[in-house]
């Protein structure tokens, strides 16, 4: 197991949540981190460019607030999501910005820039790079990241298709850093599951969704409590990148959840939020297969202390075992 140094004590729950377009915004993330699991944003959801300083600010201010009144409580880091990727033109500006005020986790997407790990090493903060296969792996490591977050079969967003019992070992053979799993984990005992195959940290993204603090819609909320797993389609049109999806959404949008053709790599666009009229995120929204362990929507605390007492659960529950 390799925990970075940095979370040490400062985690009720070995947790990233995931940076998820539109929902991730500062009053989210503050409240995932007052809760003792790191809270994280894409830097794309600061719209315009000069506003993600301002919330970099804000959340620093509240945690540290929030951390001198509560000397005991475990507050957890921040992270900023990076999309390496050519469409995204703002990214020399927000790194600069994420460098300004020392970010302490930079995650960055598509492409493991060195240029980034350079930058972010400088002021000692760490960069962990998502996933989905080995060979992207291992050009990770290669750029010297702190951590690869290995995005498998069920995650919502853009996923990929390997199970997380073949990919954690394998990656571990050649990677002796931090190790993140992301895929479908719902619950305490989930997160349990993920360090008993050898991750380090847990990446939970729909579960977030479904918190009072998201900022989607109340009807995106109910439609995630509402679905199953099987109401989940996969697929590469809306960014040019395979991700999951939720059905209902898919057909409101206008297209056929059960014929959809694969998209144009080369018009992938993360600035504009993709390929079609109807936006990724925005229209058309995203979800993992975790949808139907899911039943309320419920304020973030108050979600991350049920799933801490899952998580001692399913371990007192092994251990009697």
């Amino acid at each position: 197991m390799s925990l970075p140094v940095q979370f040490r004590g400062r985690l009720s729950l070995p947790v990233i949540a995931s940076p998820m377009f539109i929902a991730s915004t500062p009053e989210l993330v503050i409240e995932q981190c007052k809760a003792g699991v790191i809270g994280a944003f894409p830097a794309l959801n600061a719209r315009p460019q000069s506003l993600l300083g301002e919330w970099l600010t804000r959340i620093r201010e509240e945690l540290d607030t929030y951390a001198a009144a509560n000397p005991e409580a475990p507050v957890a880091p921040f992270a900023v999501n990076q999309i390496a990727h050519v469409s995204n033109d703002r990214l020399e500006q927000d790194v600069a910005a994420c460098v300004r005020h020392q970010v302490p986790l930079i995650i960055t997407s598509l492409r493991p820039p060195r240029e980034i790990v350079d930058a972010v090493h400088s002021y000692g903060g760490l960069v962990f790079h998502d996933v989905i296969n080995v060979r992207h792996a291992r050009k990770a490591a290669q750029q010297g990241v702190d951590g690869i977050i290995i995005v498998c079969a069920g995650a919502g967003g853009h996923a990929g298709h390997g199970s997380p019992f073949a990919l954690v070992r394998e990656i571990r053979q050649f990677f002796d850093g931090t190790l993140v799993l992301a895929g479908a984990m719902t619950s305490g005992a989930d997160v349990l599951a993920a360090q008993a195959i050898g991750a380090d940290l847990a990446y939970v993204g729909t579960r977030f969704l479904a918190t009072t603090e998201a900022h989607v819609l109340p009807e995106y909320k109910q439609m995630i409590v509402e679905s199953g797993s099987d109401e989940v389609v996969y697929t590469s049109l809306f960014t040019g990148v395979k991700g999951n999806y939720l059905r209902k959404s898919v057909a409101a949008a206008g297209f056929d959840p059960d014929n959809l053709p694969e998209a144009d790599k080369s018009k992938m666009n993360f600035g504009s939020g993709g390929n079609t009229d109807r936006k990724a995120w925005r229209d058309i929204w995203s979800a993992g297969q975790g949808v139907g362990n899911i039943h309320e929507v419920m304020p973030t605390r108050a979600l991350v202390a049920r799933m801490v007492e899952e998580y001692a659960e399913a371990k007192r529950r092994l251990c009697a075992a």
